[in-house]
């Protein structure tokens, strides 16, 4: 199960790539704020095809969830950043520089070595409501203590990483929520999961998280929104699953494995982000020429 687990988020990431790579070439032409920049949106054909990559990644992430530990499934979205990239110099027409390679091999060696060394594990999809009340408290009062700081006449890059920080806090609440809800479909069906809070809870985080996102990308540089977008997601979402889930991770020597696994994946992230900023239009064949 923790191996189909596996494949159903790594395929959650290619397509949540595809949507956020659609999403940032709607988002980069808007000029509005807040809730007015959906409005804008979507009357975009960009917006509405990333919107079904995320509708996709949905679906792959509520299977993922039900086989696996939330430890487990959201540390892989991390992929998404070079599928990103992948998907987004054809659709933009440019080329990543030679270098972000490194990045791409970073990221995906780290992941490698932080997974295989910390083996996340734990069955349970369900936590009593004495453990639900914190975290929801502390999440959404993070989220608005980020939102808070990231106020107009921040510089962009500040902005930026805040908004991100936040998108990634109500990421992970929303993984969270969508494992307890999905499970209550697997275990007592379709009537109970309509009956469950868990189900509005996850609809109304990630709209709130869809909305931090497309601020966050519109507020300021790529190297500074996305380090904290994917590594605050798959943090917080450790940090829930230990918290309701009573998931494990391995400690003792295994720490220094782990702790080098996330080095690579911290470097390869900045790394990429760095060459999503420098991705560039391929030179004209030779003999060609402007009309």
């Amino acid at each position: 199960m923790i191996e189909l687990a596996a494949a159903f988020a790594v395929a959650g990431a290619a397509s949540n790539a595809v949507g956020t790579a659609f999403q940032r070439k709607a988002a980069s032409t808007t000029r509005g704020a807040g809730v007015r920049i959906l409005a804008e949106l979507v009357r975009r054909p960009a917006w509405v095809v990333g919107m079904a990559g995320v509708i996709g990644a949905a679906v792959f992430q509520s299977l993922a969830l039900v086989n696996g530990p939330l430890a487990l499934v959201q540390p892989l979205f991390i992929l998404e950043l070079p599928f990103a990239l992948l998907v987004a110099g054809p659709l933009m027409h440019r080329r990543m520089p030679s270098w972000g390679w490194w990045g791409v091999g970073g990221v995906v060696a780290g992941l490698a070595a932080l997974l295989a060394s910390a083996a996340p594990r734990g069955a349970t999809d369900q936590a009593p409501l004495t453990r639900w009340i914190p975290v929801l408290a502390v999440c959404v009062g993070g989220m608005a203590v980020l939102v808070l700081s990231a106020g107009r006449g921040r510089p962009p890059a500040r902005r930026a990483a805040l908004l991100a920080a936040a998108a990634a806090t109500g990421n992970a609440l929303t993984a969270a929520m969508l494992k307890s809800a999905t499970g209550t479909f697997a275990d007592d069906g379709f009537t109970a999961f309509l009956l469950s809070w868990q189900t509005y809870g996850f609809a109304l985080a990630g709209a709130a998280a869809v909305i931090l996102l497309e601020n966050s990308l519109q507020a300021g540089p790529l190297v500074a929104s996305q380090p904290a977008l994917t590594i605050g997601d798959a943090m917080v979402s450790l940090a829930l699953g230990m918290f309701l889930f009573g998931e494990r991770v391995r400690t003792g020597w295994w720490l220094v494995p782990e702790a080098l696994g996330a080095v690579l994946i911290i470097i390869g992230v900045f790394v990429l982000s760095r060459a999503a900023q420098r991705i560039r239009q391929p030179a004209p064949a030779a003999g060609s020429r402007d009309h």
